[in-house]
Formats: C-alpha cells, sequence, structure tokens
C-alpha cells in the first residue's frame, strides 16, 4: 500500500531591498536546503513554491511534514539575495492552504 505524504504549508515573508522575482526565492529557498542538508536532504523535502506575491514579498511554500524542520532551518540560513541582504521570516504554517488564510487573510492565497 501506497502511503500519502503528509504536506505542510508556510506562508513567508521576505526583506529584502532589491525587487525579487519568483525564480530567485525558490532558487534561494532550494540552494540554502542543499548547502545545509544536500541533495538527498533536498529531495527529502518535495518543496514547491505556491505562490509568490512581488509587492507584498509574501511566498506560500509547500514541503513535506517529515522535511519541515530541515526547511524551516533552511530558511533561517538565507542572508543574501542577489547580492543584497534579506531575510526569510516564517508567519504561519498549516496542513492546508485554507487554514493557512483563515487567521490571516492578508495572505495572498487564492481560494
Amino acid at each position: 500500500m501506497i502511503r500519502r505524504v503528509k504536506q505542510r504549508y508556510l506562508a513567508l515573508q521576505i526583506e529584502s531591498g532589491d525587487t525579487l522575482e519568483k525564480d530567485d526565492i525558490r532558487n534561494a529557498i532550494l540552494s540554502a536546503v542543499i548547502q545545509l542538508f544536500g541533495e538527498y536532504g533536498a529531495s527529502q523535502a518535495g518543496l514547491f513554491l505556491v505562490e509568490y506575491d512581488e509587492i507584498k514579498k509574501q511566498a506560500v511554500l509547500r514541503c513535506s511534514l517529515k522535511a519541515l524542520m530541515m526547511v524551516r532551518a533552511s530558511l533561517a540560513s538565507i542572508t543574501k539575495l542577489k547580492n543584497k541582504h534579506a531575510t526569510f521570516h516564517v508567519i504561519r504554517i498549516s496542513g492546508t492552504l485554507r487554514g493557512l488564510s483563515k487567521k490571516r487573510p492578508s495572505l495572498i492565497i487564492n481560494d
């Protein structure tokens, strides 16, 4: 029997002096996970950038439940993005997109 992999959604606030694109965010997160935990760790994380709002600098990231602490540690290790100072803050974590936006309606999630 194949077991379903449990996922978690992370709402992120990105602080950076530069304008960033979705690819920049995706590459920074993946690079941080690979740098700390290697390619095997990155494959276990199951990362997917669901949404990114360039104006609000908010993102929604999906990862596997087993790799949640790895991903949080990797996000905390990001200090530069495109040779500019940048930080990633986890605003909220939820098992569903609906639960993520329920207590924070200002998030960018489109239902």
